[in-house]
Order: C-alpha cells, then structure tokens, then sequence
C-alpha cells in the first residue's frame, strides 16, 4: 500500500484544456501536467484592523484539510514567487461613467505592481464577450496602452472572462506552486451574456490557484446581486472585495490590492491522505493561539483525477 501512494504521489496528472477563448470543443488544445503530490497556499494574515502581519513563522501555522492535520514541509514570509497577473475589465454599457476614472487608477496599478524582469500580466476585456486585449507580458508600456485604448459598449460576460483568463492563460505556466498568479476584477458583477456559469467560473479560478480580487462599479450604495457575486468571488479563492463610492476611491483599493500581493506566506503540504479523484478539497489555515489574527485564503482546492 506504502508503494503505491509513493507512486502516485510521484506521478502527475494530464489535463487537456482548450488555447481559445471559444467553448471547450475548440479544436487547438494545449497539454499541462499537474503535480499531484503537493498542495500550495497563498495567504495573507491581518489583525483586526486590517493591518498586515508579517513577522510569523511556520510553527505559527497549522493546516487541516477536510479538518485533518497536515504538515507543512515547505513555508515563505512575503512570497518573492514571479506573478501572473489577469486584470479584467467590464467594458459594458453598465460602466460607461466611471470608466475613463478606471482606466487610469488601473494603469497606476500595473506601473506599481508588476515587475518587468519578474511578472506577466494580461487584459481581457469582456461586454458582451471575453477578449483577450493583450497576453502575458512584463512590458509596462504595453499593458497600459492595453487598457488606455479600451471602449465601453454590450452586455456583461463576467464568468465568461473569469474561466478563460483562469483556464487559457493563467494555468499556462507551470507547475503552478512556482508562481502567485492574482485576478483583479473591475466590474459591477452583473452577467447577462456568459456561457458558463458562476459555479463553473469559479471552480475553474479554483483550478488555477488564482485569487480574485474584485472592485465593485456599483456607486448606488444599495447592495445589488453583482454586489454578492463580486464578494463571493473573492471569499471563495482567498482573494478580498471592494466597494468605492466615488471614483476617486478606486485608486485607493488598487493600492490596497497592490499592497497585499507583497505581503502574503506560501506554504506547501503533501496531503495525507493523499486522494487523487478530481474532487474539492477543504483547506483551513489557522494561527496557532491567536484568535485576534485573520487568515484569507482560499478555501480548498480541486485535486487531479488518475
């Protein structure tokens, strides 16, 4: 029984997923391996008033996955790891006050976060369809010509943009664990043209390792169902969500968003039991003894099927 969980732990699974931004029955497939026998986690600790702790170490941690224990064989302070960064930005008729005030707080972003020897970012936009404005680059210049060069018009794909940017760009480099890949979305969450679902959306983030990030267009003050579908987002992948009144506001949680992805651990367990069946996993981290912290991580994994 020892030698085959060591052969599996030691195997890696292959997954076809589609080079396209078109439904999963395009023709051009690309092959990715998927280790099977670590699991990594990116996360963020806070006190109580939101401020960072960064001054933990790896006995402070424990992990449980589907409420078991785990041990972490591998633990970094202020993960240095290359990002891989999907900015996505609702280009719909829904947006169109705000959006000249988005394009700039989010090219502010990209000039203050990504580092062209180390990180690639991308830009998709989505109205009434996800596109693909720019693949993954380190060149500054042209990820903010990228966003510069947007038009608002169409109806919301939201969930479409999220499961292409996740399943067709993301996931593209790997393994995963050697990077910290991130999503921004700027939208007001309500999807009226995707072909996939929320839940759909959402798993495939959860597949890529990616958090999400969201900041709300709604201005009404009044919580919409976008509203929930934004936060839902985020609190499932570990990611956070925000809410900006004004326009001005959105430079602000930019910066918070920034702020985060140079202060998160990293930590890496082989799971035990080891299961390879394709299903989610449960994962919670917790600070030992210190109720007064807050942990923000995503919430599990899927793991591969043989």
């Amino acid at each position: 029984m020892k030698k085959l969980c060591l052969f599996v732990a030691l195997c890696a699974c292959s997954i076809l997923l589609s080079g396209q931004a078109s439904p999963p029955d395009s023709g051009d497939r690309t092959r990715i391996t998927l280790d099977v026998s670590r699991v990594n986690m990116l996360y963020t600790v806070s006190d109580k008033k939101g401020r960072f702790v960064t001054d933990l170490t790896r006995n402070d941690f424990e992990v449980f996955e589907s409420k078991k224990p785990q041990v972490i064989i591998e633990f970094a302070a202020e993960s240095d790891l290359p990002l891989r960064l999907a900015i996505l930005i609702d280009t719909s008729n829904s947006v169109r006050d705000r959006f000249h005030f988005q394009q700039e707080a989010a090219t502010a972003f990209i000039d203050g976060t990504v580092r062209p020897e180390h990180d690639k970012a991308l830009i998709v936009s989505f109205d009434t369809a996800a596109e693909l404005v720019t693949d993954l680059t380190g060149n500054i210049g042209d990820l903010e010509k990228a966003v510069e060069n947007l038009r608002p018009g169409g109806g919301t794909a939201l969930y479409d943009a999220i499961f292409f940017a996740c399943r067709d760009k993301l996931m593209q480099d790997q393994p995963l664990y050697k990077f910290r890949r991130a999503m921004v979305v700027l939208s007001d969450g309500e999807d009226n043209q995707s072909r996939y679902t929320r839940d759909q959306a959402l798993e495939m983030a959860q597949k890529a390792d990616v958090n999400v990030y969201t900041i709300s267009t709604n201005i009404t003050r009044i919580e919409t169902d976008g509203d929930k579908v934004l936060r839902y987002f985020a609190q499932e992948t570990g990611g956070q969500s925000f809410f900006p009144f004004k326009a001005s506001d959105l430079n602000q949680d930019f910066e918070n968003i920034a702020n985060e992805l140079r202060h998160q651990y990293n930590i890496f367990y082989r799971p035990e039991p080891l299961k390879v069946d394709g299903l989610y996993h449960p994962v919670e981290i917790r600070v030992k003894g210190r109720k007064d912290l807050i942990v923000r991580a995503r919430k599990g994994y899927y793991a591969p099927k043989l």
